[in-house]
This record gives C-alpha cells, sequence and structure tokens, in this order.
C-alpha cells in the first residue's frame, strides 16, 4: 500500500487543480452622467487593479476622424490611450465629443465605458432629457453584436447596460439617443491626411489652382515688363556698324571686349577675361609668346608684360587683371595662372560690373540683381512648399500651393532676366550686335595694306567675344608683315603667320580653360 500512495497523491492533487474554478477577471461598475453642456462625467468603480485601452479616435467617414477627448481623470492615470487602475476603487474622468446630432433630430451620445478582461460590467446612464432609444454592443472594436442586457425605467430618464463576460480587446459600447436641443454639442472632428484627399482634383481646386497660377505668373510677366525689360530703342540705332573712323578703329560707343561680353549677356564671365588678354596684348601692354613643344606635350604661351606701357590709362577691369596676371613679375607661363590669379579674378568680375553701371548702361550691377530676385524666388518656392504642406494636412487644397511653388521657380529663373539696360546701354547694345554684323560678315578687302595689321588685330579680340575666332585669325594670317610674327604675337622657331588661325584658336580654348580651372570649374 506505501507504493501506492505516492502517484495516487499526485493524480488526486491534478484533479483537484483541473477542477478548480478560474481566476476571476473582475467587475466593474459604471455611472455615466451626459451634461447639459454635453459633457459626460464617468464615474467607474473597480473590484482591483486594471489596465485597458481606451478609445479616443474612431473613423468618422472617409476624409474625417472623430475624437472623444479625456481630461479631470481622478484615481488612474491615462497615459495616451492606456488607463492604469493601480488599486481597486473608484475612477472619474470626463468626456467631451460623445455627443452626435443625428439626422432625425435627436442626439447621440455613444462611449466605451468598459473593456476586458471583465467578468462582468453593469452601467448606468442619465442625461438632460428623456431617452428616445438606447442600444449597447459588446465584443471587438465596431462589434455589432448585442451586450447581455439594455433597459430603461418608467420616466426614461435612466439607461442601464449589463454584459457578461468581456475578453482580453474586447470592450463595450452603449448608445443613448436623447431629444434634439439638450445639449447642443458636436462631435469633435480631426482630418484624417491622405495624400489623394489631400491633392484631390475636382472643379474647386482644379479651378482655384488655375486661377491662382494665372494671377502669379501674370503678376511676374507685368514685373518682368515693368523692371526687367531693356529700355526701347529707336529703329536708326540698329543697322550694320563698321569701327572706323577717319581710317582708325574706332569701336562702337568705345566699348572694350570685356565690357562687351558684360552688356550682352548680362554676365562676366571667362570669354570675358579671355577677350581682354588679347585686347590687352593687341593694345601693347603684354605680348604673347607661343612656346616650342614636342610632339606630345600640352601647349603653352608666356605671357610677357612690356615695359613703359601706360598702365594708368587701364580701365579698372583691365588694370585688376593686368595685375592679377603679372603679380611682381615680368612673365607668366599660362599654364602657371593660379594662386593669386584665382584671387585676382574675383577682383576683375567685381570691376566689370561696377564698369559697366559707370557706363550707364545699368542703373544696377546685374548680378546683384540677379541675387535678389532669385533670393525672392527661393523663398516664394519655400513659403509655397510650407503652404502646400499645411493645405494637404489640413485640407483637400493641396493642389493650390503647387501654384505657389511653380510662380516661385519661375521667378528663381527669371530672376536671372531681371537685369535691365537703361536707354544708354540698350542703344550701345544695338551698336555692339551692328559691329558684330560686321565681323562676321563685313568686307574688308578695301582696306589700306599698311593699316591691316594693326585694324586686324584690334577686331580680333572681339571676335572672341563673338566667336568669330577662325575667320578673323584667317584674315590674319593672310597679312604680309616684315618677317613671320606680328607684333603682340610671337610664334616658336619655323612658325609663321599661315599657322596663327590654329594657334589663335588654341590660345583662346587654353586660356579660357586656365581661368576656368584657377576658379576651380566655378562660373566665373
Amino acid at each position: 500500500m506505501t507504493s501506492l500512495a505516492r502517484p495516487l497523491g499526485l493524480a488526486l492533487l491534478l484533479i483537484v487543480l483541473f477542477a478548480a474554478p478560474a481566476r476571476a477577471a473582475g467587475t466593474s461598475e459604471v455611472t455615466m452622467q451626459l451634461r447639459p453642456d454635453g459633457v459626460l462625467h464617468v464615474v467607474e468603480r473597480a473590484d482591483g487593479p486594471l489596465s485597458r485601452t481606451v478609445t479616443t479616435r474612431t473613423r468618422h467617414d472617409d476624409g474625417f476622424d472623430r475624437i472623444y477627448r479625456i481630461t479631470n481623470v481622478k484615481g488612474a492615470t491615462l497615459d495616451g490611450e492606456t488607463l492604469t487602475v493601480p488599486a481597486a476603487g473608484t475612477v472619474e474622468y470626463d468626456v467631451t465629443g460623445a455627443v452626435t446630432p443625428l439626422p432625425d433630430g435627436t442626439e447621440e451620445l455613444r462611449w466605451f465605458p468598459a473593456g476586458g478582461p471583465l467578468d462582468a460590467v453593469t452601467v448606468s446612464v442619465r442625461g438632460p432629457g428623456q431617452i428616445q432609444s438606447l442600444a449597447c454592443f459588446a465584443g471587438p472594436a465596431a462589434s455589432a453584436l448585442g451586450c447581455t442586457a439594455a433597459s430603461m425605467d418608467e420616466s426614461a430618464e435612466n439607461a442601464a447596460f449589463e454584459q457578461t463576460g468581456l475578453a482580453e480587446g474586447e470592450q463595450l459600447t452603449v448608445v443613448v439617443a436623447y431629444p434634439a436641443g439638450s445639449t447642443g454639442a458636436q462631435p469633435i472632428l480631426e482630418r484624417r491626411f491622405d495624400l489623394a484627399t489631400a491633392f484631390t482634383v475636382d472643379v474647386w481646386t482644379g479651378g482655384s489652382l488655375v486661377a491662382l497660377l494665372l494671377l502669379l505668373l501674370g503678376g511676374l510677366y507685368g514685373l518682368y515688363r515693368s523692371r526687367g525689360r531693356d529700355a526701347r530703342v529707336v529703329e536708326s540705332e540698329s543697322g550694320m556698324y563698321a569701327p572706323l573712323e577717319d581710317g582708325r578703329f574706332a569701336p562702337p560707343d568705345g566699348v572694350r571686349p570685356g565690357q562687351i561680353g558684360t552688356l550682352i549677356d548680362e554676365q562676366a564671365d571667362v570669354i570675358d577675361v579671355t577677350a581682354t588678354i588679347v585686347d590687352l596684348a593687341v593694345r601693347g601692354y603684354l605680348r604673347i609668346d607661343e612656346q616650342p613643344r614636342g610632339p606630345y606635350d600640352a601647349p603653352d604661351w608666356l605671357l610677357v608684360k612690356l615695359p613703359k606701357a601706360p598702365v594708368q590709362a587701364l580701365l579698372p577691369y583691365e588694370r585688376a587683371l593686368y595685375d592679377a596676371m603679372f603679380d611682381l613679375r615680368d612673365d607668366i607661363l599660362l599654364s602657371q595662372l593660379h594662386g593669386g590669379f584665382s584671387a585676382g579674378l574675383a577682383r576683375v568680375r567685381d570691376a566689370l560690373y561696377r564698369d559697366v553701371v559707370k557706363q550707364g548702361w545699368f542703373a544696377r550691377r546685374p548680378d546683384s540683381v540677379r541675387s535678389r530676385w532669385t533670393v525672392l524666388g527661393v523663398l516664394l518656392t519655400l513659403v509655397g512648399l510650407a503652404g502646400t504642406v499645411v493645405l494637404a494636412w489640413q485640407t483637400t487644397y493641396g493642389l493650390v500651393g503647387l501654384a505657389v511653388i511653380i510662380a516661385g521657380a519661375a521667378l528663381t529663373v527669371g530672376g536671372q532676366y531681371m537685369p535691365a539696360k537703361t536707354a544708354k546701354g540698350a542703344a550701345a547694345l544695338a551698336h555692339t550686335l551692328g559691329f558684330r554684323q560686321f565681323l562676321i560678315s563685313g568686307d574688308v578687302n578695301g582696306l589700306p595694306e599698311g593699316q591691316r595689321v594693326e585694324l586686324f588685330s584690334r577686331y580680333l579680340p572681339y571676335a572672341v567675344i563673338f566667336d568669330s575666332v577662325d575667320r578673323w585669325a584667317r584674315v590674319v594670317s593672310t597679312i604680309t608683315t616684315e618677317g613671320d610674327n606680328l607684333y603682340w604675337y610671337h610664334g616658336p622657331a619655323e612658325w609663321d603667320l599661315s599657322k596663327f588661325a590654329d594657334s589663335m584658336r588654341t590660345f583662346v580654348m587654353t586660356t579660357s580653360g586656365a581661368i576656368s580651372a584657377a576658379r576651380q570649374f566655378r562660373s566665373f
């Protein structure tokens, strides 16, 4: 018998354990009072500690969520959507947004007073008027299963609800309808962000976008016409311009190559500096010596400062370039233009912009005008982006904000065209374009032989600006001179003027590349 006692005792213990009733999940007794101001006051008596998720947001329709705002919590803590009761006792809180006006005129109170796990729940509800109808549901969120019991007293002033057993994740929903005007409360709705609805395309949003876009772009066009267009010049200012006066070189309005480049495109750039270097050589301030090279050597040139050159007669931007090149030295290889030359180019650009204003061709520096309008365009674009985000988040009119973004982008790009020439500048440009026409197609055969070296050489820097180097380099190479060199350009041994066109074309390309490299490939 002793050997059977231990197994028998273990079996009895297992039977007792499995036959014992499950631990109670607890009960909850809830009292709810709907006040005349639409605020629901809830009192819950719990028989033990609990922690459950409280519904604070439900779907209202395709565009909005319904918000239940819980305040004045006592006897518990509410962390976001989690209500925690530390021990048995009473919990109180207020709910705003639980009342909804219905199409039939009544006002519906809907709340979720309890959540599982609970063995039993009782709920009593009292409001500011007689109950018109009532209902309750139990189970998962949005469940359509009725609760255990729902009733009201004979006076229709008090409603009672019961539910036996709520599992984990289930909740009890009570619904009570009161007469119209009992509280006058409205549900709290919060727009739900959805990309498709945020940028809704319909008659109103599309029409608003088009109207605003036309208004903004029309305003920008009007701004350009009033602030960005060059002053008009009379038709007599146009036409081919031959740069000769009493047999001597006379460029239109006395403009120099670097000035012409800035006048035409309103920017001081690499080609303006390249043309100015050639012009300084032609006018006797320096000499360009092409260096001998082997079959695989890169071409190079020595820029030689000429003594007794009247540097005091140079314009400020020319003097800045002259000083940047030589910088207390008498010559410099083109391939060695770096260091101080890079810093000097910034001074050349600044002096060129100041020069075109001093000449009266622009009322303000073109670079400053471009910068100002570009900054305004960027700011308008950022405002459009911020406005689009706000409109998309709060309304269905996110599409309208795109009009401001487009206008800002247009102003950013259009700002490059806002520098406007004065009447004097527009006239100088017309004369310059006439000079360009002469350089491209003018007849040069009638010039005296003795004047051709100087005149054709003086034309060449302007041809650099006008992208006519090939034509004028070939013209210069046909000149008959004493020796194989020009007074401003020397070639290596066994070099003659027949090779000048190729040499000049290569020099212009190499010089422009050296300037760009000195500026670290940034736009000059």
